[in-house]
Order: C-alpha cells, then sequence, then structure tokens
C-alpha cells in the first residue's frame, strides 16, 4: 500500500508537497509536547557543614631528651665501658681519662694545705705572745706586724683547701658517669683519644619519652584550634600499621628548612608500645574539622566556557539555570566548592549534560524541594 501510495503522489507535484507539509507540522508538534514535559532530575540542597580533613606524613622515632655527654676535663681516654644501644642506670661509670697528672696535682696541693697550716700555727703563736707581753715590751706596730702575718697565713690556707678541693674533684672529673637512666644512642671517642672539655663522648637518651619527627608544609598545620590548642596526632608504624600510638604536637619549627622549605614538627607520643624504638619510620594522620564547606558530588559539576557550574533550580517557577562555582578540591567522587552558593540553593545532582537554560524540571520521586539526595 505504501509503494502504491508513493507511485500515485510521485506523479503529482502538489501532493509532494502537501505531504511534506503535513509531517513537517507532525514533528515540530511532537518536539513541542516533548519540551512541554517537565525534566525529572534528582537534586540536593545546599547545606555548608565543616569535613574531617585528613593529613599524612612519614616522619621518625627520635628522643625527646638526648644528651652529650663528655669530661669536664681534658685528657687521654684509658677505656670506655658502654657502647651504641646500652642500657645504663644513674651513675653506671661510662669512659675513664688517665688522672696521673690531676693526681700529682692533688698531691701538691694538699702538700700546699699542710704547709699552710704548719705557717698558721706559727702566725698564732707570735701574735699570741706579743699581745700577752707588757706594755713595755713591745709595740703596737709589732703588734700590729704579727697580726697582719696571722691574717695572711689563715687567707694561705684557705686558698690551699680550696685548691686541694679543685685538684679532687679534676680526678674525680676523669671518670665520666651517667647523669639518668637511658639508652646509648651515639659515640663520639674511642679509648687512647685525646678529647678536650666538654667534647661528645657518649650520647644518652631517655627510653620512654619518644617523639615522632616530621617535616610537614605550613598548610597542614597552620590552622589551630579555635581554644589555641594543638590537635592530636595518631601515628602507626610504617612497616606494621597495626603498632599505633596516639600523641600531640609539642613544638613547631619557627623557621622553614632551607632546603625542603617544610617545618620540623615535633609529636610526643603517649606511652609508646616497645615495639615503636628510636629510628623508625611512622606515618603521623591528623584530623581537624574544616571551615563550613559545600560538598557535592562530582555529576553535580557542568562545564560553561571551561568553567565549572551547576544546575540550580528555580523554587518558585521550577526551572533550571547555571551558576558559575569555586571549586576549592576534587576528591574521588566529591568536589568541595568555595563560592558560588549559598545555603538552601537546590543543584541538580544527575542529568547534568541534558539540561538548557530556562528549562522546566520536576523533583524525581524521592527527592522533594530542599531535601538532599
Amino acid at each position: 500500500m505504501i509503494i502504491q501510495a508513493r507511485k500515485s503522489v510521485s506523479g503529482n507535484p502538489h501532493l509532494i508537497a502537501l505531504v511534506l507539509a503535513l509531517s513537517i507540522v507532525g514533528c515540530s508538534k511532537s518536539e513541542t509536547q516533548e519540551s512541554a514535559v517537565p525534566r525529572p532530575v534528582r537534586t540536593i540542597t545546599v547545606a555548608p557543614q565543616p569535613i574531617d580533613n585528613s593529613r599524612t606524613a612519614v616522619g621518625d622515632i627520635r628522643p625527646r631528651y638526648e644528651s652529650d655527654l663528655g669530661f669536664r676535663v681534658s685528657g687521654k681516654i684509658t677505656k670506655r665501658f658502654v657502647d651504641v644501644g646500652a642500657s645504663i642506670r644513674k651513675g653506671d661509670l661510662l669512659a675513664q681519662l688517665d688522672d696521673q697528672d690531676y693526681r700529682n696535682r692533688l698531691t701538691s696541693a694538699k702538700t700546699d694545705v699542710t704547709g699552710a697550716q704548719a705557717v698558721l700555727v706559727e702566725a698564732q703563736a707570735a701574735e699570741k705572745r706579743l699581745r700577752n707581753l707588757g706594755g713595755g715590751d713591745t709595740t703596737p706596730a709589732s703588734h700590729d706586724a704579727a697580726l697582719k702575718n696571722l691574717r695572711s697565713a689563715e687567707a694561705k690556707l684557705i686558698s690551699a683547701k680550696a685548691a686541694a678541693k679543685l685538684a679532687a674533684d679534676q680526678v674525680g672529673y676523669c671518670e665520666l658517669r651517667a647523669d639518668f637512666d637511658g639508652i646509648v644512642t651515639a659515640i663520639g671517642a674511642e679509648a687512647d683519644q685525646v678529647v678536650n672539655i666538654g667534647q661528645m663522648t657518649v650520647r644518652l637518651t631517655r627510653p620512654g619519652d619518644k617523639d615522632a619527627v616530621f617535616s610537614v608544609a605550613e598548610s597542614d598545620f597552620s590552622r589551630r584550634r579555635q581554644d589555641g590548642t594543638l590537635p592530636e596526632i595518631s601515628v602507626q608504624l610504617l612497616s606494621n600499621p597495626d603498632i599505633t600510638a596516639h600523641g600531640k604536637v609539642r613544638e613547631i619549627a619557627p623557621v622553614a628548612d632551607a632546603t625542603t622549605r617544610t617545618f620540623l614538627v615535633k609529636v610526643t607520643l603517649d606511652n609508646p608500645p616497645e615495639e615503636i624504638r628510636f629510628g623508625a619510620s611512622v606515618v603521623g594522620r591528623l584530623k581537624i574539622a574544616s571551615e563550613p564547606v559545600i560538598v557535592l558530588p562530582g555529576s553535580a559539576l557542568f562545564d560553561k566556557d571551561g568553567r565549572p557550574a551547576v544546575w540550580v533550580v528555580d523554587p518558585a517557577k521550577h526551572f533550571v539555570y547555571l551558576k558559575p562555582v569555586t571549586v576549592v578540591r576534587y576528591e574521588t567522587d566529591r568536589v568541595i566548592l568555595g563560592e558560588g552558593l549559598v545555603q538552601g540553593d537546590i543543584v541538580v545532582t544527575a542529568g547534568v549534560n541534558r539540561l538548557r537554560e530556562q528549562q522546566q524540571v520536576a523533583l524525581a520521586e524521592g527527592s522533594p524541594e530542599g531535601s538532599p539526595k
């Protein structure tokens, strides 16, 4: 029948024009009816809220208290009694100097004390004799001279005793002993080596006080809590994430590293397990609440002239229009917006590529106005 109709029409040009006109009118009517039907869309209502910002950094474990111990006198080391890793108790002998010279000084100082005591005894006897003589048997000048010699002898004895005490102390300084319980983490001198005063011989650390040290960018810690306190950090071993500890930021370097331009952050750990040893590599995680931000699904973004935008529903007239936005951060399945939207805006989250300006829409079932989806 269609073939016969085409054959009958092909011979009449007026009929051909009429058929074409009717087909065009039918198509236009169909498209108009389709465009008049509101397109169903799914939406979300904008409500800025703070979100958790998780920051991570890799660092290592270092002692909080670490002391470089050295001799208080110079000399030649005769023996070292500890090695790296040794556990030390307070008062344990760590190293020893050759003390022969200092013992000779002590002997000389003791001899000077004995001599000063003899001089004092003689001066006391002379002053006593002149003081007990009658007025015509001595002169005031002679008594004054004896009194001066007595005071000089007393001063020399005091000086000799102080020199002897210093010499005895120097003999004791030839032994290097631990000032507290700790662990030896470094050795700075060996036996038969001559060391100067204060030169590091043994580095001793307190085993119970541990810091996790990280090099981080300024943006990772610049925002503190409203009360001024620093946030808590969770730390886990890089080799075994099941071993964890918690701590608080204790110190932030005031000056950035000249090479890396990062800041050194020290986190004091609270009762860390024994497996977290000095020098171990750890991962630190920081969780802080951000300022209120707008979070949308990634499917809500639309490209307008190369810039991000979203379709916003007019709640009164139920049509959509594009609104440019500023994206702060892209994540796996969502975007964080900074500017462009306000609280209460209804944003289309699905089918954004099929919309056009001023197009009528209908909220999908289960997505009433103002309810997030």
